[in-house]
């Protein structure tokens, strides 16, 4: 599959090994903060996180560690790394087979300081010799990028069946101070620790919200956004309701006010979700991938998967019809095939600076010829009409510019992230192929212009480009939203 796996040095190699911190895009400590979200050093520009949950980390199979890559002022940087575990000095824990430290990720300004800072679930973390599971740990950001970390402490659930499976964060109460949303598979089974959160793991208070009671789903995904434009975000939670002996995908959309989160209407179902304005009317619209085939589970999948967009307005959900895009709507390249798993990812940012927020809908399932599971990225473009299939481009492997070749299972696309990394207004892709090269991994960097994307110029990197332990890791499983 993709390049070997190779240590840049062996210093580095030693470093990441033993979870120390690697050289960091530090921006000036003399500067003040750009309060920019997704920019940890406040330097002005935004910064990667890439997940690789699988990763050996002090010889523990599963273990897992995220790579920091920085913003510059042209784009992202590998050379300005960092490479986190709970081996790393500063972050609580111990690395443990089935950690899958990174596995789930979040970020926002936590603690107000004006830098945002990464949030890591271990679902997978148990608490002491117990049955319990899922710490959350905040790593802070600061003017040397992501050093230190807390795992939040108090208040805590009493029951933490598998807390920080689902993560979102924002300010879901409007009072100026950035929430943190962790699902777990206890009641309550959303959990809201209310900012400020201190850096002694300290939150200002629980709630505690039942979503199974109140609209039958079971949060599995968490999106944050705001839909209707007021000062509160609001908060997309994802995941299945069961309807006799039926579980179908479903989602609902949970308001934000000053008392916090209020359930509000069902929309469609998926997997995947962001939450941007493709229309340019001042309201966030709801995107929402399902990658299944269409059927009474799963009536927002499609064939091949689809993605459905559900409109947003001053009230909330708007009463337009939401409009289901596959690989068969007009202009939209390909064509919808049976596990083509359209709308695996989702991703959505204004890639050629005209004001509506675009689309990057990962199909990790397409084949390429012969080539089963090669996979695709395709850019849906939005406009005064909404998300369309015209204009939209799609990339894979084999697309010239882009480094590598398509190969079986290598499922390009398994992961998609825009984002405006050098501050220019607009935004760049990345993809990442986890199962790449058997499963190392690896991230694709594709640049941006006028015209939106583009292959020209793009990149690409395995984790032992920026440091990363040897061996299987999933490295670009996920990147941190």
């Amino acid at each position: 599959m993709h390049q070997s796996l190779r240590i840049a040095t062996a210093t580095a190699a030693a470093a990441a090994l033993t979870g120390a911190l690697l050289v960091a895009g530090a921006g000036s400590a003399l500067a003040a903060p750009s309060r920019l979200q997704g920019d940890f050093n406040g330097d002005g520009y935004r910064d990667l996180v890439i997940a690789a949950p699988i990763g050996k980390i002090s010889g523990r199979e599963g273990a897992g560690y995220v790579t920091v890559v920085y913003g510059t002022k042209s784009g992202l940087d590998k050379s300005k790394h960092t490479v986190i575990s709970q081996a790393t000095t500063g972050i609580p824990g111990t690395p443990e087979a089935g950690d899958y430290f990174g596995d789930r990720l979040t970020t926002g300004d936590l603690d107000g300081d004006g830098y945002t800072d990464l949030v890591v679930g271990v679902h997978s973390e148990r608490i002491g010799s117990t049955d319990s599971f899922g710490v959350l740990t905040v790593i802070w950001g600061g003017a040397t990028g992501l050093t230190t970390g807390t795992d939040i402490a108090s208040p805590l659930p009493k029951y933490r069946n598998e807390l920080g499976w689902a993560l979102a964060a924002g300010d879901f109460d409007g009072d100026g101070h950035t929430d943190l949303a962790a699902g777990n598979n206890s009641t309550p089974s959303l959990n809201i620790f209310k900012g400020p959160i201190s850096r002694t793991g300290k939150a200002a208070a629980l709630v505690g919200i039942d979503t199974t009671a109140a609209t039958g789903i079971y949060p599995d995904k968490l999106v944050a956004g705001n839909v209707n434009r007021d000062g509160a975000t609001d908060l997309l939670v994802m995941g299945q309701q069961e309807s006799g002996n039926v579980y179908a995908t479903r989602s609902v959309l949970y308001k934000g006010s000053s008392t916090g989160l209020k359930a509000s209407s069902k929309l469609a179902g998926g997997y995947a979700a962001a939450i941007a304005d493709v229309d340019k009317d001042g309201y966030g619209d709801i995107i929402t991938g399902n990658f299944m085939e269409k059927s009474a589970e799963e009536p927002n999948g499609g064939p091949g998967g689809a993605v459905t967009v559900t409109y947003g307005s001053a009230s909330g959900l708007s009463t337009r019809t939401p409009v289901r895009i596959t690989q068969d709507t007009a202009s939209v390249p390909g064509t919808a095939e049976k596990n083509d798993r359209f709308g695996w990812s989702v991703s959505a940012g204004d890639t050629d600076g005209d004001g509506y927020a675009d689309v990057a809908v990962g199909a990790s399932g397409e084949a390429l010829g012969s080539k089963q599971s090669a996979g695709t990225v395709t850019v849906l473009r939005g406009s005064a009409k909404g998300l369309t299939g015209t204009g939209s481009k799609s990339f894979s492997q084999d697309t010239a510019g882009v480094p590598g070749a398509a190969e079986a299972r290598d499922e390009f696309g398994g992961s998609v992230w825009v984002t405006d990394s050098n501050n220019d207004g607009r935004a760049e892709l990345v993809a990442g192929a986890a199962a790449e090269n058997s499963g190392v991994g690896s991230v694709w960097l594709f640049k941006t212009g006028s015209g939106g994307i583009t292959a020209t110029g793009s990149t690409a990197f395995g984790p032992g480009s920026v440091g990363g332990p040897a061996g299987i890791s999933y490295f670009g499983d996920d990147f941190a939203n």
